[in-house]
């Protein structure tokens, strides 16, 4: 038993099927694993809860109607509601809050027989690229404790890189599970804004908030994936009318020497489509520094699509015009959805309250200077000042059109291609600390991640190498609207011709 904690979901699926392992062991494994909590990237652990959890499965097992996923474990970040864990959302604002509930993404995946193994730490209320803006601490790079691990789903892509945890739910409002993925060598996927309910997620942007699964493989995220999605119209008015669907379903096909020669949309080869301004190409091959990709995540890149053209796919320019407004465009619109979001949280029905105040004004303002942290306070007062009279034309009606451009870019541009590549952040993982004083610098991090959530559409980053020091390099890629299967299929081809995704942290 001694591999146990280094399985990918889909092996601990097989094993614990065949009764190799019981649910329990494994459960144990991962447990004393956790213990001292590594990388401070888990919030809360209820070792009673996950061992009831991992018995019931046992027995499902032994009876033969276990689901899909039965007793494999998988930890949640802490911006969804869980009943038997604590959800602080990473503030002091929720501190000790407990939920009556579980998230529809928490049950769902716990109808296919996952085994919660605790929350995970995350920046407050989803706000950050760093995880270094929850109020319990940064998480930090299994890879170098003495880097980030991105966010704000630091605290699940570090867990599943230290191999605490073969999975865990991420959520990405403008890359959230992208950017962290590609800092801890992970693979993480954001499908398409609607699939996978929002009901149970703490809300930060309403209309960019998305859930999505983050693992070792493409594999393992389209098993999760599957279990995770489906319409739930009744408690989320957000939700797709969209039947859910095996996204495993296309990973079955034979490789062959060249599985993307007949890839593409039209029967011929897939063509991969690359944004001029993200990373210049010619003949295919990437040149030039564009909007400061460092040289290392252009190199890895490069060299990642030198990979596909080997699997017959076509590597080709494309114009995505508008992206370049993306940083502005999405910091006007979240700002406004969360300072509207927030304002739920005043002290009165739940949460954290001021203990001295003097009246209900004096509350409300105690209360929120109290359990809000600095991020989270900016963002308020960006969203409030864009939303207040007089502005609200100049900023975000202006920020929604340009939004609506971006989508357009899209569109072109799949009309010209499969699949759109690129990089996921311009550098590898940074110090704790370094940009911590810069905002701004935090917020240009996002540049290529940002496009795509404004548009709602899938995307995922998978392990193409390592950079000049060290640390992982995450290649993006993008899908058209509803077409999580084929990028999940475009993501395995890669991941069977290559070993960037089983790299492990040294001492791991």
């Amino acid at each position: 038993m001694a591999d146990l904690h280094n399985m990918t979901v889909t092996e601990l699926a097989a094993g614990l099927k065949k009764k190799d392992f019981s649910a329990v062991e494994v459960a144990t494994r991962f447990l004393a694993r956790m213990g001292g909590n590594p990388h401070n990237a888990f919030l809360d652990i209820n070792s009673e809860v996950t061992l009831a959890q991992a018995q019931a499965s046992d027995e499902k097992i032994a009876k033969g109607n276990a689901g899909r996923l039965e007793g494999v474990p998988i930890a949640h970040k802490d911006i969804f509601v869980t009943k038997d864990f604590a959800t602080t959302a990473g503030s002091k604002m929720l501190k000790d809050y407990r939920s009556p509930f579980d998230a529809t993404v928490v049950s769902k995946l716990r109808e296919a027989g996952m085994v919660t193994l605790g929350k995970l730490n995350c920046d407050e209320f989803a706000m950050g690229s760093a995880n270094e803006n929850s109020a319990y601490g940064a998480v930090t790079n299994p890879w170098d404790t003495t880097r980030i691990p991105g966010g704000s789903s630091g605290g699940s892509a570090a867990a599943v890189a230290a191999r605490l945890t073969p999975a865990a739910t991420g959520t990405d409002t403008g890359g959230s599970i992208r950017q962290p993925a590609a800092f801890c060598g992970i693979t993480g996927i954001k499908p398409t804004y609607g699939r996978a309910s929002r009901y149970g997620m703490v809300a930060f942007a309403s209309s960019l908030d998305q859930a999505g699964p983050m693992a070792r493989s493409a594999e393992d995220c389209a098993l999760l994936l599957s279990a995770m999605c489906g319409p739930d119209l009744d408690r989320d008015s957000t939700s797709l009318n969209v039947k859910n669907e095996d996204f495993s379903r296309l990973l079955a096909v034979p490789a062959g020497d060249k599985p993307l020669a007949t890839a593409g949309k039209d029967g011929g080869p897939l063509k991969i489509g690359v944004p001029a301004n993200w990373l210049a190409i010619e003949q295919g091959h990437a040149v030039g520094e564009v909007d400061g990709c460092s040289l290392a995540v252009r190199v890895a890149i490069q060299d990642a699509l030198h990979a596909y053209e080997n699997l017959g796919a076509v590597v080709q320019p494309i114009a995505l015009p508008n992206t370049q407004l993306s940083i502005p465009v999405y910091y006007i619109v979240c700002a406004a959805e969360a300072s509207s979001n927030l304002s739920r949280f005043d002290g009165v029905k739940f949460g954290h309250r001021a203990k001295e105040f003097s009246d209900l004004a004096d509350m409300y303002q105690r209360t929120r200077s109290e359990g809000f942290g600095d991020e989270v306070k900016r963002r308020i007062m960006i969203g409030s000042y864009v939303l207040s009279h007089g502005y609200y034309d100049a900023y975000y009606l202006q920020a929604q059109k340009i939004r609506r451009m971006i989508a357009e870019d899209f569109q072109k541009a799949f009309a010209q291609c499969d699949v759109i590549a690129g990089p996921v952040a311009p550098t590898t993982s940074w110090k704790l600390g370094d940009k911590a004083d810069d905002p701004v610098a935090n917020y240009l991090a996002d540049i290529f991640t940002l496009p795509a959530s404004l548009a709602g559409l899938p995307c995922m980053s998978i392990p193409v190498g390592l950079g000049d020091i060290g640390m992982p390099v995450g290649m993006q890629l993008i899908g058209n609207y509803l077409q999580e299967a084929s990028l999940l299929n475009v993501a395995h081809r890669f991941q069977q011709a290559t070993a960037f995704h089983n790299a492990t942290p040294e001492g791991v």
